[in-house]
């Protein structure tokens, strides 16, 4: 399902904009109809209040959490299940963050991201993608929301912009809270530029040499890391949020002297941060994490070197839940395979 859709839906029984946003106000914030207080106008007319439990009952059919597997560091990782069987996942992080996946499974082949095993299966609605916030609320506050999961957002950018807009209005996200992480598709450049809800941008980055990250990212477009950093750093000037670069460290391929020249070179001076995230250990991907005192070592030479860096430990380590690791055991299991056994969930749905 679309928002589109689900507008016009409204509006064909009866919705004025007060009662439009109403409804997807309370649906973004998984709240009931009868919570807070009513302003006038917004009392429901009669054909629609008759029409709104289906419609509610829609929406609550479009993704449910298959199973919940909480970490030691407040993060906890939810199996999605939308409504035609397919699985994404979301990540609920400390401090009230929120990890949407934006496609089943991924094109782009990442060689170190599970994600990309199967290829692109299908894309995540708009609404599908506002239900898993709606459902990771009924968890938690949620008061931002990055679209790091599943899928390459620029690959599903109608569905993404349209659910980052909701989100950025009657979803209550600030704008600079809502991020958008690419690999650097051009057509994401062109389109974040002209959208009234403008995110933070996100860039996987992994690498400053072009040939290095061409075998990392074989499916990425083919621009070059100073053209892509010249892209977000012109979207960065614009909107005031400093980028993002995403950096998975990995032993012996990008944590190297080179990597460290090359990311002065690219980055000194730039209104942007660098994340360093240590590779999550993923099955048969031919990679291996620096040790954390090597990792801490090459944030504090970056730090000297003018760029602002963070050090960061993807969320669950001791679940083991990597991006894409969580569906491909329970599609595994769902098999009738046993080659690897899933984290115990904190509870089951349905």
């Amino acid at each position: 399902m679309r928002i589109a859709d689900l507008k016009q839906r409204l509006r064909t029984a009866g919705a004025g904009p007060s009662h439009e946003h109403r409804v997807l106000r309370l649906w973004s914030h998984a709240q009931p109809r009868d919570s807070g207080r009513r302003l006038p106008g917004t009392f429901f007319p009669a054909p629609l209040l008759a029409e709104l439990p289906a419609i509610e009952a829609e929406l609550a059919a479009l993704a449910r959490v298959h199973s919940a597997h909480p970490a030691a560091d407040g993060s906890e990782r939810l199996l999605v299940q939308l409504q035609d069987g397919q699985m994404v996942e979301s990540v609920l992080l400390p401090r009230g963050g929120l990890c949407v996946s934006s496609q089943v499974g991924c094109a782009v082949g990442c060689r170190f991201c599970m994600t990309g095993r199967d290829g692109l299966l299908r894309q995540v609605g708009s609404a599908e993608i506002v239900a898993q916030v709606a459902l990771a609320r009924l968890r938690r506050p949620v008061r931002k929301v990055v679209f790091m999961g599943m899928g390459e957002p620029a690959h599903n950018l109608d569905n993404v912009l349209e659910a980052i807009d909701l989100l950025g209005t009657v979803g209550n996200i600030g704008h600079k809270n809502l991020v958008f992480s690419t690999v650097g598709d051009p057509r994401a450049f062109e389109r974040l530029h002209r959208q009234s809800v403008k995110p933070a941008l996100a860039l996987s980055l992994h690498s400053s040499d072009a040939a290095r990250r061409r075998h990392l990212l074989p499916r990425a477009p083919d621009l070059s890391p100073e053209q892509l950093v010249e892209e977000c750093e012109r979207y960065a000037q614009s909107t005031g949020h400093p980028v993002q670069y995403q950096w998975t460290l990995l032993k012996g391929v990008n944590d190297g002297p080179d990597e460290i020249e090359g990311l002065v070179r690219l980055l000194a001076g730039r209104k942007g941060i660098l994340n360093l995230i240590p590779f999550n250990t993923v099955d048969g991907a031919g990679f291996s994490r620096p040790d954390w005192a090597q990792c801490e070592a090459l944030a504090r030479t970056l730090k000297a070197r003018g760029i602002l860096t963070k050090l960061r430990d993807s969320a669950g380590q001791d679940v083991d839940g990597g991006c894409g690791q969580l569906r491909a055991r329970a599609e595994n299991l769902r098999r009738g395979g046993q080659r690897v056994a899933m984290p115990q969930p904190l509870n089951q749905a349905g």
